[in-house]
C-alpha cells in the first residue's frame, strides 16, 4: 500500500496527516513542537500516527511539509550574513529601497525602519552593464571583481547575492560571477537574482534575492537534517516541501530558492479549507487559522484562493507568489498584559509559545495567555485532553488570569471574557484585510475555522462581521497537515515583457506563455509528475501606460487566442473599477507574463457521518458551567464523534473531540451536515429553518 503523510509545524504544535492513497484512510495525530530541533518533534508525531495506523514509518511513500522555519529566520533575524554584488553605481539599491513608510499620516515619527538583510559593508559593485533591451553596454571587469570577492571573504560571510541591473533581459554576467565566486569563495552558497526572480525593477529584484540568500543557509540546514532523520526511520522518501503560493516544491528546489517558502506553513491550511468547503457547498470563504503563536487569514472566491504577488513576512516584502494570507499575533498563546502607562488591557503579540506555553500547560508559563482565558471562561471541558493526552491546569490558569483581573479591578471572569474579547477584534481586523478592504463584503462569505483554536473563537468573529455559517470541520486542529497531503506539485516561470497593446498581438503574448509553461512543466518532470496530470494557469501584469501600478490577470490562452487582447484588457478593467471604482479610457500595457504549472494532488474520500434526526442527546456527555456574552451559563458538552448528520446544537453548547474545541454561544445553533461539518448559525436563520 502507499502511504503519504502531510506534516504541520505550529509554533506551539506539530500536526500530522496520514492518507492511505488507495482506499482514502486518514489517520491524524499532534504533538507538542520542539523548537531548538523542529524535525524532533517530526519525527515523534511519525511515530504517533504510524502507531494509529498500525503501519510501520517505513512504510509511508511521501512526506509533505509545511513549515514555518524560513518565515521565523526573517521574524528573528537570525539568517545568514549575506554578501551583495550589484552592478556599480547601484551599491545602495537596499538603502534607497521604495518609499513606503506604514501607518496615518504621522507613521513617520515613529517608524524605525530596519536594517536591509544584506548590509552595505558587505556590498561590492560589479564593473558591468547591459541595457533594458539585453545588450552588452560594458564587458564585466573579472579582475576587479575577483578583487572585491576577495575583500568579502574577509567579512565572513555565509551566502552571496548577485543582482546586476537588466539582468532579467540578460544573465550573461549574473552566470560569470557565480562561476567566479565558486572559486573565490568556496562552499558559499550564491543567488541569482536571474534565476529567482526574472522581473524587472531592480530594488524588489533584489531584496528577493537577498532574502532567498539570508534564509537559504538555515532552510538548507533543516531540510537536510530531516531528510537524513526520515530515511533512519523510512526507506527511500520522498520529501516535499509546501510554497507559498499552495504547491509543493522538492527538497532539492526548497534548498536552492527558499523564498518560495515564507508563507509555507499558512498556505496548507487554505488548501484543507477549501478541500472541505467545497465539499459542504460553500465555495466562497474567509478562513480562519488559529494555532498557538499566530491567526492566519485569507479569502477565497469562487473555489479559488487568491493570490498575490508579493510575500511579506514583518517588515520584509518580497516578489513571490503566494496565498494572500494575512497574520496577526493573536493565538492561543499569545500574552495578555496590562501596561502601567495606560492601563488599558492588551493581548499579544508576544507568545508564550510552545516553551513554556499558557500556564495551565504546567511547563513553568505563569503569564495569562489566550488559551489560559478559554480555560476560566469554561470553554474547554474539564473531561476533555489538549491533543487527546495533555492534561490542563485549570488553577494555574485561574492564578494567572487572575493578574489580569487585580490589574483592572475587575472579576476572574470579566477579566477572561476581556481577554477573548480583544483576541477577537484583532482577528476581526485581519479578517476585515482580506474582505472589506479589498472590495469583498464579508456577509457574502461563509466563515471556516480551524488549527487549534479556530473553533473556540469562530461563532463570535461571525458574529462581529456577519459572515454565516461558521464552518467547523472534523479534525480541524490537523486541517493545515490535511492540505499538505493533498496539494500537487507546482512551479512557475515569469518573463519582464513591457509592451503597449499596440505594439504586440494575442499570438505573441499566448506564444510567450506558452513557452513559459512548457519550462516550468520541465521540474515536474523531474518529479514524474505525467504530462496528463498537469494543469497550467497563465497570469499577465496590466496597467495603464504611463501608470505606475499594475495588476495581475488570470487569462485563458484559448480565450486569448480568440477573441484577441480584449480577453486581457476586459478583465484587468474590471478588476480595476472593483478595486478603485473606476476604469480608465487609456490604453492598455503588458508588464510581466506568467505561467504556473501544477500537477494532480490525491483524491481523500472522506466519509459521510450515519444520519440521525435534530436532537442530538446521544452525544451529550454533560455540562459545563460557563461565562459568555457576560453570563453565567450551564453549557451542554458533546463528544464530537458521537454527532450525527441532521443533528442541531443548541447554544450555549460545548463540543469536544481530540484536536480542538468547538464554542456555540446561547442563540445560535450548530446544524451537523452529511460529512460531519458543524455549521453555526444564529437562531431562527434561513438555513436552520430548512432542515
Amino acid at each position: 500500500m502507499s502511504y503519504r503523510l502531510g506534516v504541520d509545524v505550529g509554533g506551539t504544535f506539530t500536526d500530522l496527516l496520514l492518507v492511505n492513497e488507495n482506499t482514502g484512510g486518514i489517520w491524524s495525530a499532534k504533538v507538542p513542537s520542539t523548537p531548538a530541533d523542529q524535525s524532533i518533534g517530526v519525527l515523534n508525531g511519525i511515530a504517533r500516527v504510524c502507531e494509529r495506523a498500525g503501519i510501520a514509518p517505513n512504510q509511508i511513500d511521501h512526506v509533505m511539509h509545511g513549515t514555518t522555519v524560513a518565515t521565523n529566520t526573517v521574524l528573528t533575524g537570525t539568517g545568514a550574513r549575506c554578501g551583495l554584488v550589484t552592478t556599480v553605481g547601484y551599491r545602495q539599491v537596499l538603502q534607497i529601497a521604495r518609499s513606503y513608510v506604514p501607518g496615518g499620516l504621522g507613521g513617520w515619527v515613529i517608524y524605525n525602519k530596519s536594517l536591509p538583510l544584506a548590509p552595505l559593508s558587505c556590498t561590492v559593485e560589479a564593473h558591468e552593464r547591459v541595457s533594458a533591451k539585453g545588450e552588452i553596454v560594458h564587458a564585466l571587469d573579472e579582475a576587479k571583481l575577483r578583487a572585491s570577492l576577495r575583500e568579502l571573504r574577509k567579512k565572513d560571510i555565509e551566502a552571496l547575492t548577485v543582482s546586476l541591473i537588466n539582468s532579467f533581459a540578460n544573465d550573461r554576467h549574473e552566470k560569470r560571477i557565480k562561476e567566479i565566486a565558486a572559486t573565490e569563495l568556496p562552499g558559499i552558497p550564491v543567488s541569482l537574482s536571474s534565476e529567482v526572480v526574472p522581473e524587472m525593477q531592480e530594488y524588489e529584484r533584489t531584496v528577493t534575492t537577498v532574502a532567498n540568500s539570508y534564509v537559504r543557509p538555515r532552510v538548507s540546514r533543516y531540510v537536510r537534517n530531516l531528510t537524513t532523520k526520515l530515511q533512519e526511520v523510512t526507506d527511500e522518501i520522498k520529501l516535499h516541501i509546501l510554497r507559498s503560493d499552495g504547491g509543493l516544491a522538492s527538497a532539492a528546489s526548497s534548498e536552492e530558492f527558499p523564498v518560495n517558502l515564507l508563507m509555507s506553513g499558512p498556505a496548507g491550511g487554505v488548501t484543507g479549507a477549501l478541500w472541505v468547503a467545497l465539499q459542504a457547498g460553500f465555495p466562497n470563504l474567509l478562513t480562519l487559522d488559529v494555532g498557538g503563536t499566530s491567526t492566519d487569514v485569507a479569502l477565497i472566491q469562487a473555489g479559488e484562493p487568491r493570490l498575490r504577488r508579493e510575500t511579506t513576512v514583518g517588515d520584509v516584502t518580497v516578489r513571490a507568489s503566494s496565498v494572500d494570507i494575512r497574520t496577526v499575533g493573536a493565538g492561543g498563546g499569545s500574552i495578555a498584559h496590562v501596561p502601567q502607562l495606560t492601563k488599558a488591557l492588551r493581548v499579544g503579540p508576544q507568545s508564550a509559545g510552545a516553551d513554556p506555553g499558557p500556564a495551565a500547560y504546567d511547563k513553568g508559563g505563569t503569564e495569562p495567555t489566550v488559551t489560559d482565558a478559554n480555560i476560566v471562561l469554561g470553554y474547554m471541558p474539564e473531561m476533555q485532553k489538549l491533543g487527546g493526552d495533555m492534561t490542563l491546569d485549570r488553577k494555574a490558569a485561574a492564578t494567572a488570569v487572575q493578574k489580569i483581573a487585580d490589574s483592572l479591578g475587575l472579576s476572574l471572569d470579566d477579566a477572561a471574557l476581556g481577554i477573548y474579547n480583544i483576541v477577537n477584534e484583532n482577528m476581526t481586523g485581519a479578517l476585515r484585510l482580506v474582505s472589506v478592504e479589498q472590495g469583498y463584503d464579508p456577509r457574502d462569505y461563509a466563515l471556516i475555522a480551524f488549527g487549534g483554536a479556530g473553533p473556540l473563537h469562530a461563532n463570535a468573529l461571525s458574529r462581529l462581521l456577519g459572515s454565516w455559517p461558521s464552518i467547523i470541520p472534523p479534525g480541524p486542529g490537523v486541517l493545515c497537515a490535511l492540505g499538505d497531503a493533498t496539494t500537487a506539485i507546482r512551479d512557475e516561470r515569469s518573463r519582464t515583457f513591457v509592451r503597449a497593446f499596440s505594439a504586440t498581438s494575442a499570438e505573441e503574448i499566448a506564444r510567450i506563455l506558452e513557452d513559459l509553461a512548457a519550462d516550468a512543466s520541465k521540474s515536474l518532470e523531474k518529479e514524474d509528475v505525467e504530462e496528463a496530470d498537469m494543469r497550467t494557469t497563465y497570469e499577465v501584469d496590466v496597467r495603464y501606460r504611463g501608470q505606475g501600478l499594475r495588476l495581475n490577470v488570470i487569462v485563458d490562452v484559448d480565450d486569448l487566442k480568440r477573441r484577441g487582447l480584449n480577453a486581457i484588457s476586459e478583465k484587468f478593467d474590471a478588476e480595476h473599477e472593483r478595486l478603485f471604482t473606476f476604469a480608465l479610457p487609456h490604453e492598455h500595457e503588458i508588464v510581466t507574463l506568467r505561467a504556473a504549472v501544477r500537477g494532480k494532488g490525491i483524491t481523500v474520500s472522506r466519509p459521510k457521518v450515519a444520519k440521525g434526526d435534530k436532537n442530538p442527546q446521544a452525544a451529550a456527555v454533560g455540562t459545563q458551567a460557563a461565562y459568555m456574552d457576560a453570563k453565567k451559563v450551564t453549557a451542554t458538552v458533546y463528544d464530537r464523534g458521537r454527532l450525527a448528520a441532521g443533528n442541531i446544537i443548541s447554544g450555549p453548547a460545548i463540543v469536544m473531540e481530540m484536536d480542538s474545541t468547538t464554542v456555540i454561544l446561547p442563540a445560535h445553533h450548530g446544524l451537523v451536515d452529511d460529512f460531519g461539518n458543524i455549521l453555526i448559525y444564529p437562531q431562527g436563520h434561513q438555513a436552520l429553518r430548512n432542515h
